[in-house]
């Protein structure tokens, strides 16, 4: 068997990067081999790289298996010292298609992982489709310059860095003209772009200098943001243009404004609240989707209990919840941790309270009008990003008017109009 095989783990960029990494390895005539994009968010995201490599080496023996991503950069002998790898890269070495010709066989190299802190550029790669997806993925900015204590990935992805507005349309343009009608801005830390660059300009002009500039593009969508830090042009963005989809994931983390200091958070309680509203008020259908760490060190109960009150009083609908994890070398590892029940428990809390969220939105949705993005046959996501199944196949990678007729607990039923 001659198959390469990306496998990718964690966020969109990684998604972004793999495809970068399928063409890099296919320059360099890699064959029979398995690559491990990795996420290095939490130690249950390594844990699961590590299982996931050992049954790849267990399905395809003779095939040749590399490691790279966060996870790798970060702690590369971890997986050097697996008996299954044969091949550990950095985040920079991985797109290169030099780092795979080689391929470390021959030399007595087994770990190439530069220190990724001095890179100063993110390079724009044109990639021309995403395997297995019908919506595409566009890396505008990687990298991050902020400290929150529990996070590991300034030091897994190095400081914030913008691609050009430019190239990012002309890669967006070649996507569009390869068939896909929604793609979705990607990053470490996007609210951050433009920084870096002459003029400094922030994401809401790059967002409508996008939506100028390529009127054949039907949906643009935005990945993970930071509240505080969006500019007034990224809310023109949504009262003037309904291409940009009314659906924006918070990384929030906390409602408590102790932990959110601990944190290391750039916003407090009152600032998500007053972003939500002021989003709501220029896009009335907008929802909103956040990030919660459940369980941070020194957490209360009514800390956690503060936290439960600031979902309710954003009204956000999608939940996305980490039991906190301590990753050795920042400061809330040394800070005094919970028990392990209470982390669980409290995980158990915020995930139920996200599946009633997400079910009363469900719900509200019946007899509704929906725009579906088709995905596979007969599947696919409403411009909110609600999970839709119609009763036959649809074309794939079509943008469908759909009547949405019922809905179970983890999707919508939709009807095609005709």
């Amino acid at each position: 068997m001659t198959i390469l095989d990306i496998r990718s783990f964690g966020c969109r960029l990684n998604t972004y990067e793999s495809e970068v990494i399928r063409a890099a390895a296919k320059v360099a005539g890699l064959n029979d081999a398995v690559v491990f994009n990795t996420c290095a968010v939490t130690a249950e995201a390594m844990r699961q790289a590590r299982q996931s490599i050992r049954r790849a080496r267990a399905e395809r023996p003779g095939a040749r298996i590399v490691v790279t991503g966060c996870a790798a950069q970060v702690n590369p002998r971890m997986f050097a010292s697996m008996p299954e790898v044969d091949l550990v890269l950095g985040n920079i070495e991985k797109l290169s298609p030099h780092s795979y010709r080689a391929f470390g066989l021959d030399e007595q190299e087994k770990v190439k992982v530069n220190s990724i802190a001095e890179v100063a550029e993110v390079a724009s790669h044109m990639v021309g489709s995403f395997a297995g997806h019908s919506r595409a993925f566009v890396q505008i900015q990687n990298g991050c310059d902020h400290r929150c204590t529990f996070c590991i990935i300034p030091f897994a992805r190095g400081p914030s860095r913008s691609v050009p507005i430019g190239a990012i349309i002309e890669e967006l343009r070649r996507l569009v003209h390869a068939g896909y009608h929604e793609a979705v801005l990607t990053g470490v830390d996007i609210t951050a772009y433009g920084a870096d660059l002459p003029g400094r300009p922030a994401l809401g002009v790059l967002v409508r200098k996008i939506l100028r500039s390529l009127p054949e593009l039907r949906r643009l969508r935005l990945s993970s943001i930071d509240s505080v830090e969006a500019d007034s042009d990224l809310l023109r963005a949504f009262a003037e243009d309904e291409r940009l989809l009314p659906h924006v994931h918070l990384s929030l983390q906390s409602g408590d404004d102790m932990i959110l200091k601990r944190m290391k958070r750039r916003h407090r309680r009152i600032d998500a609240l007053t972003f939500t509203e002021r989003l709501r008020q220029v896009r009335k259908d907008i929802v909103f989707g956040a990030d919660f760490i459940a369980g941070f060190p020194t957490e209360t109960d009514q800390m956690f209990s503060n936290t439960l009150n600031h979902i309710q009083e954003c009204r956000l609908t999608y939940l996305h919840i980490f039991p906190f994890s301590p990753h050795p070398g920042t400061p809330a590892a040394r800070m005094p941790q919970l028990p392990a029940g209470l982390l669980s428990e409290r995980a158990a809390i915020l995930r139920n309270k996200g599946a009633r969220l997400r079910a009363d939105f469900m719900q509200g949705q019946i007899g509704k009008t929906r725009s579906v993005l088709v995905e596979h046959g007969n599947r696919g996501h409403t411009e909110h990003f609600a999970p839709v199944r119609f009763a036959a196949p649809v074309a794939p990678r079509t943008i469908t008017e759909a009547a949405i007729t019922g809905c179970t607990s983890d999707h919508l039923l939709a009807a095609v109009l005709r």
